[in-house]
């Protein structure tokens, strides 16, 4: 199966596993071995801070 190109930049990648405390895993052992949970809270962090920064400013 053909690999798709990374949606998400790897600085974002990197922020998200640092926020998220799995970056020491990622620099030591690769992507390969972050558990499938900890990509699914990567992938859940990153749509909220998608949404909120698409969100519009609202003031009242």
């Amino acid at each position: 199966m053909a690999r798709r190109n990374g949606v998400m930049s790897e600085q974002l990648k990197e922020e998200i596993a640092k926020e998220l405390g799995v970056y020491d895993i990622v620099k030591n052992d690769g992507w390969g071995a972050v558990t499938s949970r900890d990509c699914g809270n990567m992938v859940k962090k990153a749509i909220e801070m998608a949404n909120r920064n698409s969100a519009p400013n609202r003031q009242a």
